[in-house]
């Protein structure tokens, strides 16, 4: 994993991206070559400095547009390598007439900017089906997994390994586990690889080449953990991390489960200083104003279609939990009957719910139902990317039963965040912590680089209808 921004990105996404990049670069200098080869310098003036200027147009522009089809996020490696290609084909078909106007034809006169254009697109889906095709898929299968010693024996232990073993995490390899602490699992147990404890972690790190361990130990006090065997492993350059560091950085969340305060007070991150606070500010700003004056024709239409199907008011407003835990009015388009709360009781939106009208089923899909609170976004009572701001009586209920949950309450709520393209849609006590072992991650890692990054895979969240409403 590499940290960048404050955000843990993976090697192989980072290698898809300069790859798509490289390959976008490379059709358009092929192209420039291939016009002036056929047709000589005179067909294409100043080819070197075009192709130069035109290929840095198509390798920004051609993974950008795969980035808002969803084809680098990484909440979605269980697609196979020939979805992820059609994605990236998708993309390209996507960002194409975009570059076009914005890299060539302002570079490229008359037929020659058809000719390179179709010189440049046939090398990009060439290149596309080989980089893709067989390169990527040949790098991820030799990628070196990393090879794993879980210390401990008990349920975390378990759980991790489990984690481990799944396609999420198909990059590790347990190769066993050295007891500390409660064990659960059994010494006999053909399943379980259990070094015995007099052998020490050192040796078991050179003999099973180790290269990282994981404290899966709930309870590190009274000797349970090996300390001084760790050093010695961690001064080998071995990484060491206890449950919640090794989760933050390969899911995306900070589990709550095993997570002690310490944890949060002396990590790294959280990020609220007034440098921040003016960007992020700046940004909701100049976003949130542009997205009211691009979607301002779908939200009049919302809005007749709503009062044409249904009596009521077509903004339905609702008390929510913003920053440091005030209230404020959330606004949104009216998605339920009238009646849907007539015995005053809150009660969370299923995801069949038949309180939920035609036109509401359809903006709750498309989340234009949420488009008016880009307005509370632009008054400053809401950001463009946060934890989503729930109810106060929801909020009551959870703070009591989610441990850190008024953590949330640091930042302002967000019109998305990383729980919506992370998870999938819930509407349990179960979803609430799993989205807010999300929404943790996020407060503690907050940049501009995450919120451009959630707004952009909200965009593949909201085409493909993937994650939560």
């Amino acid at each position: 994993m590499l940290r960048l921004f404050q955000h843990h990105i993976s090697l192989a996404t980072l290698a898809e991206l300069l790859a798509d990049c490289l390959t976008s670069f490379l059709a358009v200098v092929l192209g420039t070559l291939t016009i002036v080869h056929f047709y000589g310098d005179a067909a294409m003036p100043g080819s070197f400095g075009t192709a130069l200027r035109s290929g840095l147009g198509f390798a920004l522009l051609i993974p950008l547009h795969c980035g808002l089809v969803g084809v680098y996020r990484e909440g979605s490696e269980r697609k196979t390598p020939r979805a992820k290609l059609g994605r990236a084909l998708l993309g390209c078909l996507l960002g194409a007439p975009i570059a076009y106007q914005l890299a060539i034809k302002t570079m490229v006169d008359g037929t020659q900017a058809h000719q390179l254009m179709g010189f440049a697109a046939a090398y990009l889906l060439v290149g596309l089906l080989i980089v893709r095709g067989l390169l990527l898929t040949a790098w991820r299968g030799a990628l070196v997994q990393q090879r794993v010693l879980i210390i401990g024996t008990g349920n975390e232990a378990h759980a991790v390994a489990t984690d481990l073993k799944s396609r999420r995490l198909r990059s590790h390899a347990v190769i066993g586990f050295y007891p500390a602490g409660e064990s659960v699992l059994p010494a006999n147990d053909k399943r379980f690889n259990i070094f015995g404890q007099a052998q020490r972690i050192e040796d078991i790190v050179n003999q099973h080449d180790v290269n990282q361990i994981i404290v899966a130990v709930k309870e590190q006090r009274g000797g349970n953990v090996p300390m001084d065997q760790l050093l010695s492993a961690r001064v080998q350059g071995i990484p060491v991390m206890d449950l919640a560091t090794f989760y933050e950085q390969t899911t995306g969340e900070v589990p709550v489960d095993s997570l002690k305060a310490s944890f949060l007070v002396y990590g790294r991150g959280f990020a609220q200083g007034p440098v921040r606070i003016v960007i992020k500010r700046l940004f909701d700003i100049l976003s949130s104003g542009a997205l009211i004056l691009l979607t301002l024709p779908l939200m009049l239409l919302t809005m007749l279609a709503i009062r044409l199907e249904s009596k009521g008011p077509i903004i339905y407003r609702q008390e929510r939990v913003g920053l440091g835990g005030k209230g404020f009015m959330c606004l949104k388009f009216r998605s339920m009957r009238t009646d849907a709360e007539k015995d005053g009781v809150a009660v969370w939106a299923s995801k069949n719910d038949s309180r939920i009208t035609r036109v509401g089923a359809f903006i709750r899909k498309t989340r234009i139902d949420e488009l008016p609170q880009l307005f509370s976004v632009l008054s400053g009572e809401m950001s463009m990317v946060g934890p989503r701001p729930e109810r106060p009586t929801f909020v009551a209920q959870l703070k009591e039963k989610i441990p850190f949950y008024d953590v949330r309450h640091s930042v302002k709520p967000g019109l998305t965040g990383w729980a919506q393209v992370r998870y999938s849609y819930g509407a349990s006590l179960e979803d609430a912590l799993h989205k807010h072992q999300y929404d943790l991650y996020y407060v503690k890692n907050n940049s501009l680089f995450l919120d451009i990054m959630v707004l952009f895979e909200t965009v593949s969240v909201v085409l493909f209808r993937e994650g939560a409403h």
